[in-house]
């Protein structure tokens, strides 16, 4: 794996995501049960990247102040992590899965050697929800086991945050079936990807 080390939301950062497939938005090839999407979410996705790749530019999205709310938890919530655990979370801008910079993962933390942490902030009303099931977030998967495949890490912990609760951290193992999968999916992806690019760079703009 190639790590960069840069600020999260920084305009390197940004270039570094700028037109490949990033872990957050795996489930956008492989669903959490480690099939294959509908074929429009696929495309969809397909021509999002294409269209960062071509352009230069990526694309705006919409954040709503519950994200916003969630993105802010998530330096308290690495805090608690690591003083509940006793270790130390090392925080990286993004990595790239090898040296070819096709696909890769911004991981909330890396902890040396072996394990990387996820965390995820959730309303009171979610997060009780979650707290009584007292099992990993669906919906999560495909992120983490991709970071898992990219970082290349034995194990992920997942933490889902709500101030003023209790936190929720459930620690995930590689699913190397599931690895399997999405790593020939991104194969794929990324074959089809370049593919629609090169057709793209090739039509005069008018």
């Amino acid at each position: 794996m190639i790590e960069v080390h840069c600020e999260q939301h920084s305009p390197e950062w940004e270039a570094c995501r700028l037109g490949i497939p990033t872990a957050s938005k795996f489930d956008c090839i492989v669903t959490p049960t480690g099939k294959l999407v509908a074929e429009q979410v696929r495309t969809k996705y397909l021509y999002e990247l294409a269209a960062e790749a071509v352009s230069g530019k990526s694309k705006e999205n919409y954040v709503s102040y519950k994200m916003k709310w969630a993105a802010e938890t998530e330096a308290e919530s690495r805090m608690v992590y690591a003083m509940n655990h006793e270790t130390e979370v090392r925080q990286v801008g993004f990595v790239y899965k090898d040296e070819r910079k096709m696909f890769g993962s911004s991981p909330d933390g890396l902890i040396d050697p072996t394990g990387g942490f996820e965390t995820k902030g959730a309303q009171g009303d979610i997060q009780v929800d979650r707290l009584l099931k007292n099992k990993m977030v669906t919906i999560h998967i495909p992120q983490v086991q991709g970071s898992l495949y990219v970082c290349e890490k034995e194990w992920w912990d997942f933490q889902s945050y709500s101030p003023g609760l209790p936190e929720l951290c459930i620690r995930n193992y590689r699913d190397e079936k599931f690895i399997k999968i999405l790593s020939e999916e991104l194969e794929r992806f990324c074959y089809d990807l370049a593919a629609t690019i090169r057709k793209l760079r090739g039509m005069e703009c008018r």
